[in-house]
């Protein structure tokens, strides 16, 4: 990587982590794809060579369970679900250069590439580890054919992750009370040996590879703690028939490990773009390989950094480890590239609460496109809901909210009323230059888009255009055009030249968000070609001459499908519910309601970067059309910040003036039902017991 602001010399690679071909795609898996898809639209934007690669992860024991229990070929499983995603993905306009699978022979074939390398570099070593095997019927129990309680949080873990609680990632033989997942019979730990890639051989260049790590902050600063202690050996070979083979002559009876050929396919996946287009169009070797090098040098340290490509990935918080601590450490092993950024999303709830496909608290990809809504307001309803590694809550109530009020009302008005008023008036753009004021505006907008792509804020990079057509909206009505129109035709000409200006300048900077809504305004405008190669420059091109009347560019959406959309979700919640009630009831003796405790610690120096303020609420007014919301005001010594809160039906708004509480002060900016939310008031629990202070601690102090 050049480590040189975007763009550079270099050729891009923009990847997002693998999905499982184990199931359906629903909006919180949509998240990671948009925000990836959006981000490589931005890099191209900026005239950056980009090629935007993902795969369908095929492998591991995920599929193989899920198989046994369909009496399916786990190959034949995945490849339903592969196709399946192949088709969904363009439906959300998330365009891949290109879209393989972990199980083709290009993957293969690089992935033993790569361990084959670590073999001769002396990075492999063999070891004897606990296998579970099924006490009855003898087999062994790899990863997720096992599960049981996860031993640092006590929640229900399977065999190599806590998904359920702590998200840690889980060794052969750390789980507790272990049980077969298709037999149910108890499992037993045996001693067998196994391979395993030695992670200390590369702690000294991890320690230096993440201090120049880009991307969000979790992923630069979550993988210090492993990093800088004593860095456990990762197991790179299981006990099963479905996956990569390991390729060492020694060792014929096992295949690889899930997490050693999925982050391969994106090395895979890039080569089979440049077989598709050719090297000349995109050469994978001088994005993924040091220099055209195919062997690490292992005396090699930092000169790598200047003249090699730039590999951005987009990944969820729970997979940071995989990305910021193995996979950097396998592609050193193999003398490849590193990443230059790693962008962390949070996760998607439903409703205020964690989804759970298990409970059917989800909204699923095919469910949006049967409710008939265009692919282009999830994206912006995802990309701009907060920032990009903070979790997002998915309401209909809220997408509804949205779409009328910042697409329709703000966006969509604008360029319709502006195109209008041209088309109908000069029969497309006015014979005048732009204003000096307006020429100011775009360039300011370019340089926040230039500058949110080079910080990976992909949330700006979707609020540009919104931001643009809310002044443009404002220009209109200050000089009134409909009234200069007869006493000032000159100016005029002028305001709707301006106006017009604007509506283009929206389609080139909405296009890495709403791709195709940018492309219906590009054709609206009469211009030519694809909005999708216009460059930033184009902002501030001059408009076609002529072009016909426009349309609307988006649609209200009804309170009455809202309606119907929010009982839908509610009865399936409801069925799912009935269902795991019996399951759970066996477990209410020993389970918990309180969450168990992180397991991943925070250091001194990062809690002091958390800004808790001693507050008194001033005013507090329940938000109209929502059932959880109350706008307060709350006076903290220096200020008064207007903060948005989901304490409607917990707290009677009349009571809560003169009520003193926590308050996180640096937390970013939000903007709930059209109202902006500076800070975030601290409660407990699911009765939202508000947090304060014992004594009266002046407004303002910091809790310490």
């Amino acid at each position: 990587m050049s480590q040189e602001d975007f763009p550079t010399d270099q050729p891009a690679v923009v990847t997002v982590g693998l999905p499982y071909a184990n199931g359906d795609l629903h909006v919180g898996h949509l998240l990671g794809y948009i925000t990836g898809d959006t981000y490589a639209r931005g890099l191209r934007r900026l005239g950056q060579q980009t090629a935007f690669v993902c795969g369908s992860d095929m492998h591991g024991t995920p599929v193989a369970v899920n198989a046994a229990k369909q009496d399916r070929e786990p190959e034949a499983l995945a490849m339903d679900h592969h196709e399946q995603y192949e088709q969904r993905f363009p439906s959300f306009n998330v365009e891949f250069d290109n879209y393989g699978h972990t199980h083709d022979e290009t993957n293969t074939e690089l992935t033993q590439e790569f361990v084959e390398t670590w073999i001769e570099q002396d990075h492999v070593v063999e070891k004897e580890i606990e296998v579970a095997f099924d006490t009855e019927t003898d087999d062994p129990l790899p990863d997720r054919y096992v599960e049981g309680t996860c031993p640092y949080c006590g929640e229900k873990a399977r065999g190599d992750e806590c998904d359920e609680g702590c998200q840690r990632h889980l060794e052969p033989g750390e789980i507790e009370d272990p049980v077969s997942v298709t037999t149910g019979n108890p499992a037993e730990y045996r001693k067998q040996p196994h391979k395993f890639l030695r992670l200390s051989d590369f702690q000294e260049y991890l320690q230096e590879f993440i201090d120049r790590l880009e991307g969000t902050e979790k992923a630069r600063n979550q993988p210090r703690e492993w990093i800088e202690g004593e860095l456990q050996d990762l197991c790179i070979t299981r006990d099963m028939d479905w996956g990569v083979d390991y390729p060492g002559e020694d060792r014929e009876d096992l295949v690889l490990y899930v997490w050693v050929d999925a982050p391969i396919e994106y090395v895979a996946s890039t080569k089979q773009y440049s077989e598709q287009v050719g090297t000349d169009e995109f050469d994978w070797e001088a994005a993924w390989k040091l220099d055209g090098q195919t062997r690490p040098d292992t005396s090699w340290t930092d000169d790598w950094s200047q003249d090699n490509g730039e590999i951005i990935h987009v990944i969820g918080t729970d997979i940071i480890q995989h990305h910021c601590v193995y996979w950097p450490a396998m592609l050193r092993g193999a003398g490849f590239n590193e990443p230059r950024a790693v962008i962390a999303t949070g996760f998607v709830g439903i409703d205020g609460k964690s989804l759970s496909t298990s409970r059917n608290r989800a909204v699923w990809a095919t469910e949006y496109l049967d409710a008939g809504f265009d692919p282009d307001l999830l994206r912006y309803y995802l990309t701009t809901g907060s920032g990009v590694e903070s979790d997002i809550d998915f309401s209909w109530d809220r997408f509804a909210e949205r779409v009328n009020g910042e697409l329709v009302g703000n966006l969509g008005n604008f360029c319709y009323r502006a195109l209008l008023f041209a088309e109908r008036n000069y029969d497309g753009t006015p014979d005048a230059d732009p204003s000096e004021e307006v020429r100011e505006r775009i360039e300011q907008a370019t340089e926040t888009f230039e500058q949110a792509v080079r910080e990976y804020d992909v949330r700006t990079v979707g609020e540009v255009a919104l931001d643009l057509a809310d002044f443009g909206n404002e220009y209109i009505q200050r000089n009134e055009p409909w009234n200069l129109i007869g006493d000032d035709p000159e100016a005029a000409a002028v305001v709707i030249r301006d106006c017009v200006q604007l509506a283009k300048a929206c389609a080139v900077f909405m296009q890495p968000v709403m791709p195709g809504k940018a492309a219906d305004l590009w054709a609206q405008l009469g211009e030519d070609g694809d909005v999708a190669d216009a460059e930033l420059s184009a902002a501030l091109e001059p408009p076609a001459a002529d072009f016909d009347e426009p349309t609307e560019l988006f649609t209200q959406v009804e309170d009455e499908t809202i309606e119907d959309l929010n009982e839908q979700l509610r009865e399936r919640v409801e069925t799912a519910q009935e269902e795991t009630d019996d399951q759970d009831d066996s477990e209410t003796a020993t389970m918990t309601d309180i969450d168990p405790i992180e397991d991943e610690r925070i250091g001194f120096e990062q809690f002091q970067d958390i800004d808790m303020r001693v507050g008194e609420i001033v005013t507090a007014d329940p938000i109209e059309d929502s059932d959880d919301l109350v706008r307060l005001e709350v006076d903290i010594g220096v200020e008064t910040r207007q903060v948005v809160a989901g304490i409607k039906q917990l707290h009677d708004a009349d009571d809560l003036p003169e009520t003193r509480v926590v308050l996180l002060a640096n937390m970013e900016k939000a903007e709930l039902f059209g109202v902006e939310s500076n800070g975030m008031v601290l409660a407990a629990g699911e009765e939202a017991d508000l947090l304060t202070t014992h004594e009266d601690a002046p407004l303002g102090t910091r809790v310490r």
